[in-house]
């Protein structure tokens, strides 16, 4: 299922905002270990974001091939201040499967910038994951969770560690040209590889090695070149399997074809392809949709470590940097959603502001009228209105802070008859794996574990 979602991610948030009129935003976080929307929803005081929600779910499901039913079932559902702690803690590595890994930043960032080039994102969502970025640079910097190396690649190769005798004799290549292909091939070289080959099924693979200085390899070579490798490492968008027991039989042929025979004893020859048959072979699938076929284990002597297997192993987190970083975390929350309550008082405090201003303008006037040709009535008239609203600005602020906001604006009605104008709030939520911010917020996540 987070395959489906996520091979169809670009075009989830388009077709969620043509679900229902309250969805006025989505930004979209699809990752190899989550499926996220968060939503920005139009709603007004009280009411429920569970039918909008609902209606982003289905149209998630239509752009995937799912049915809405099933996806309910595995969506988590988070609204209000909770959002911010929610995506906060999913930027900064917290909810990944190695703690504190580097990538999920990354692929936060370009998922708001991916629903800025699709015209999805508000500046309410704006302002959510703006700040959430910010967390993220601050737990890295503040805390040992995110420190170098720690990364699903570089998990990945550690438990690889047991299958592979020598790391500088290992022969790797390398399926993809992305951002997980540059972190893989740093990670190999850290690793003391020197022996790496690169093939891109979309053909954008001599670039890359002309980038990173190794070689090539061309479609028609793949195949003998994946039957050659010790380890291959295949981490590509493509919404198909790039590597199975076909490819690996095959060029295992074409090999055995080019060596004829290998001598082993003097005297005493066996076929090639025997030969490689005994050849142990690991093969490592980072990518989501899968781009290596289960079937890959049926040829003798390969092994399979695939994003399953990676999580099942991933090891326990260390404490007392993950407690530093969810402090982090929760302060940042908590601040965020401070400013998001104080900021839904703010129709009510500018209404309160424009019925003081307008008494003292017209007490001004009346002043001007009876001959304050100093302007000393007017100065003290405007220093009285400050004195006057300091106290309602304290406490408005107080009183959001606490969760309070109408108590203080069901005060100004009954005292001054003052109402802030209509259509000053509005809510956010989110769907598929996400979380909102203020207001009536709402999120619903898949994740794969």
């Amino acid at each position: 299922m987070l395959e489906r979602l996520s091979a169809n991610a670009e075009q989830a948030a388009p077709r969620i905002l043509d679900g229902h009129d309250a969805l006025q935003g989505a930004v979209v976080v699809a990752t190899c270990n989550r499926f996220e929307a968060y939503l920005d929803l139009d709603a007004s005081e009280g009411s429920s974001p569970v039918d909008a929600v609902h209606e982003a779910i289905r149209a998630v499901g239509t752009v995937a091939g799912l049915e809405a039913e099933e996806l309910r079932t595995t969506f988590g559902f988070v609204h209000g201040n909770a959002v911010a702690g929610h995506l906060f803690s999913v930027a900064s590595g917290l909810e990944s499967v190695v703690v504190g890994e580097g990538e999920i930043a990354g692929q936060v960032r370009r998922s708001l910038e991916k629903a800025r080039s699709e015209g999805t994102t508000t500046p309410e969502l704006e302002r959510l994951f703006q700040r959430a970025s910010q967390t993220s640079r601050r737990v890295k910097n503040e805390t040992g969770i995110g420190g170098e190396g720690r990364s699903l690649v570089r998990l990945a190769l550690d438990l690889a560690e047991s299958r592979v005798t020598d790391w500088a004799q290992t022969r790797v290549l390398l399926v993809g040209t992305g951002r997980f292909a540059g972190a893989s091939l740093a990670a190999l070289r850290d690793r003391g590889v020197t022996d790496v080959r690169v093939h891109s099924p979309s053909g954008r693979g001599t670039k890359f090695a002309h980038n990173h200085g190794i070689a090539s390899v061309p479609r028609e070579a793949f195949a003998p070149a994946a039957a050659e490798a010790d380890v291959i490492v295949t981490c590509t968008t493509a919404d198909h399997h790039v590597v199975d027991r076909a490819l690996i039989a095959v060029g295992r042929e074409q090999l055995a074809a080019s060596a004829g025979s290998v001598a082993v004893l003097p005297g005493a020859a066996v076929p090639a392809g025997a030969v490689a048959a005994e050849r142990r072979q690991l093969v490592i699938d980072l990518g989501l949709p899968r781009n290596v076929a289960p079937d890959v284990v049926d040829v003798p002597g390969v092994e399979l470590l695939d994003l399953e297997t990676i999580k099942i192993h991933a090891p326990l987190e260390e404490l007392g940097a993950t407690d530093a970083a969810r402090e982090i975390v929760n302060r940042d929350a908590r601040a965020f959603g401070e400013t998001a309550e104080e900021r839904d008082l703010a129709p009510a405090v500018v209404a309160l502001r424009r019925h003081v201003f307008d008494i003292m303008d017209a007490e001004i006037e009346r002043a001007r009228s009876r001959g304050d040709d100093d302007g000393r009535a007017e100065a003290a008239l405007r220093h009285m209105a400050g004195v006057l609203l300091h106290t309602p600005m304290v406490r408005s602020r107080e009183l959001a802070r606490a969760g309070e906001q109408a108590a203080w604006i069901e005060g100004l009605e009954a005292l001054f008859g003052v109402k802030p104008s209509a259509g000053g709030g509005a809510a956010a939520a989110a769907a598929s794996g996400a979380t909102d911010a203020t207001g009536s917020a709402a999120t619903a996540q898949a994740d794969a574990s």
